[in-house]
């Protein structure tokens, strides 16, 4: 726990320094007052500057996260739930609430450009990282659940017809989802070609 010092000639002065060298807000520390300022004797001698300790308080990143997403729905006119759920490898906060579609964007798009903010934001202060995923409506479960059927039937086109099959482009994630669902078919290939954001997987007939 980094504790930072600071003094100056009132306790507000000490403060907003430490504050400035911390790069926070006020409501993002504690703070004590080690020493209350004092007039030197006739104006002469003895004079002391206040002198505070502050550290940061615990942050919790869901909470930050939390807090980010209503700010940002609330701003889009969106009336929205959030339940959080959590297991071995990430916690999930997944939106609820009519009209939402503007936040999932084209293939989700939009919605991983919101994770990644909510993430950028939820982890400045933190001192434990986390895995946040931010999911709406279940969408990235339904939407895993459809590239795997696609996967299992391109997989079969190729095979029928010996010939390569190029999927459209998708983020890593999807991509991944694809590669795993066909990674017990013997007769199957998989791998990704192309750039970001164009990264497209290929399925092809081992040979």
């Amino acid at each position: 726990m980094e504790i930072i010092e600071k003094t100056g000639k009132t306790v507000e002065e000490a403060l907003e320094a430490a504050l400035a060298e911390l790069g926070v807000d006020r409501d993002q520390v504690e703070y004590k007052v080690v020493e209350a300022p004092s007039k030197a004797l006739f104006g002469l001698l003895g004079g002391r500057e206040a002198k505070v300790e502050v550290v940061l308080k615990k942050v919790n990143p869901v909470d930050t996260a939390r807090a980010f997403l209503e700010k940002v729905t609330r701003a889009m006119g969106l009336a929205v739930s959030m339940s959080v759920s959590e297991d071995e490898d990430c916690i999930t906060i997944n939106l609820h609430g009519e009209d939402l579609g503007l936040l999932i964007g084209k293939h989700g798009q939009t919605l991983d450009a919101l994770q990644y903010l909510m993430n950028l934001v939820a982890q400045r202060d933190a001192r434990d990282r986390l895995r946040i995923v931010l999911d709406i409506e279940d969408y990235r479960k339904r939407r895993a659940e459809t590239l795997e059927q696609l996967a299992l039937r391109l997989a079969d086109r190729a095979k029928r017809s010996g010939e390569r099959v190029v999927l459209e482009p998708m983020t890593p994630h999807e991509r991944k989802i694809i590669h795993m669902s066909l990674q017990s078919d013997s007769r199957i290939e998989t791998f990704s070609e192309g750039q970001e954001p164009f990264r497209r997987v290929v399925i092809t007939v081992r040979k």
